[in-house]
């Protein structure tokens, strides 16, 4: 793991912030991991599953984007919780939660209970990503959170780049005891997430304060930086109501801006299996090809991250990625070769991952520590809307037209709104340097 010193650290930050760094990333990174492969793991069980149960393409689209209805009703009371109970006790429950209805997903006989346990798994995750990215500000202070963000998230493309070749074996099971193979994928791949929550609870500590690992002089730097921070003038104003929160202009822009890349990224997760699969190969070949545009954006994600701190620039290594994302998107249709396919996943996939370290911390230098529980939850969920409308568009557009590429092209459209956004708003946050958000009462 890269080291987060830079020529102005004194010796203390270096070996706090390495210290928490080791301490906290591996482990939600391998927590986020799961997470992603039990969300997005049906896109696997699809290639048998559709056909057993009686899933159209637009039935299947349908309940993989019902996820984010229940993902986002949850989000923000989940992290209002997780902000008043602990973090520890709170991604403990979740993950435990999840855990159990990932694994029921193995009982989806028809589209209805396919429905139905996407929506339990909605509510089950929600309020996981969110949280982190919460709990992540009680521990690394501004300047290192583009790279930290990008590493704890790299998670993601890394959980389709080593998850794809295992689900798409553990389908290879079909028949054993008499269950079908997307059945046992479904049982095994939960079973993890079950096992880190119980340990979570006891491996996580709740902030600094009470971080037995870290020496009396590394947690009273740790807390005075972050108290600082906090305190500064860009974090500190008047109360507001937890409405003024959600309907503030930096937030409800950062939630379109994240909508484009969060649904591009949950579309593709979702879809991209059938989508090569459809030029003709085996359960495995899919598996493996589509491993590789995961592979480029888990290396490419957080060199990126790592030249948004350096230069502490956010606005444009959040736009460009967001132009990348939209011009990929919009000349899929174009393409009709199986290397030219993965070409163009390659560069969408890596736009949507490489966007999400700047971002974040784009987004939570806008947000003071009082409200950043609620504001962090909002624009996550409402940014996950694009997941549930890319997902039910993709599968009608193509039980209409027969085509998969058409069915990016509102993705194509929402990535480019949020880069032009993500460009007016930089610009007049500039001129309005004391707009963050303040605390909520």
């Amino acid at each position: 793991m890269a080291t987060l010193a830079t020529a102005e650290t004194s010796p203390l930050e270096v070996e706090t912030m390495r210290r928490v760094t080791w301490r906290i990333i591996p482990f939600l990174m391998l927590c986020y991991f799961i997470a992603f492969v039990d969300r997005v793991n049906a896109g696997f069980a699809a290639l048998q599953m559709n056909h057993d149960i009686g899933l159209s393409a637009a039935a299947f689209g349908l309940g993989g984007g019902l996820f984010y209805i229940t993902y986002v009703l949850c989000e923000v009371p989940s992290n209002l919780a997780m902000a008043k109970v602990g973090a520890r006790l709170w991604i403990a429950r979740i993950m435990i939660s999840w855990g159990i209805v990932a694994a029921c997903m193995a009982l989806v006989v028809g589209p209805y209970s396919f429905y139905a346990v996407r929506l339990l798994l909605g509510a089950a995750e929600a309020g996981f990503f969110p949280g982190v990215i919460l709990y992540l500000t009680y521990w690394f202070p501004a300047k290192y959170r583009g790279r930290i963000v990008a590493l704890f998230m790299v998670a993601i493309p890394l959980s389709s780049f080593f998850g794809s070749p295992i689900s798409a074996a553990l389908l290879q099971l079909d028949g054993a005891l008499g269950f079908h193979g997307w059945q046992w994928m479904f049982v095994l791949e939960a079973i993890p997430a079950i096992i880190l929550g119980v340990i979570s609870f006891f491996y996580l500590a709740d902030g600094p304060a009470s971080a037995r690992w870290l020496s009396d002089p590394q947690r009273q730097w740790l807390a005075s930086r972050l108290a600082d921070e906090n305190s500064s003038p860009k974090a500190t104003a008047k109360h507001l109501s937890l409405w003024q929160v959600m309907s503030n202009k930096y937030v409800l822009a950062a939630s379109l801006i994240y909508a484009g890349a969060s649904g591009a990224s949950q579309c593709l997760s979702l879809w991209q299996p059938q989508i090569i699969k459809s030029f003709g190969l085996t359960n495995m070949q899919t598996g493996l090809l589509n491993s590789i545009p995961f592979g480029v954006a888990s290396v490419l994600m957080i060199l990126w991250g790592r030249s948004s701190d350096r230069s502490q620039e956010r606005r444009w290594h959040t736009a460009l990625p967001l132009f990348l994302l939209a011009g990929s998107l919009a000349v899929a249709p174009l393409v009709d070769s199986l290397s030219a396919t993965i070409l163009v996943l390659c560069v969408a996939v890596t736009a949507t991952y490489i966007v999400k370290g700047p971002f974040w911390a784009l987004a939570t230098e806008w947000m003071s520590a009082g409200v950043a529980a609620a504001a962090i939850a909002q624009v996550n969920a409402i940014g996950n809307l694009g997941g549930f409308f890319g997902s039910y568009l993709l599968g009608a557009i193509k039980d209409a037209t027969g085509s998969y590429a058409l069915g990016l092209l509102p993705l194509a459209g929402l990535s480019a709104a949020g880069c032009i956004l993500v460009m007016l708003l930089g610009r007049g946050q500039r001129r309005e340097p004391a707009a963050s958000l303040e605390a909520v009462h």
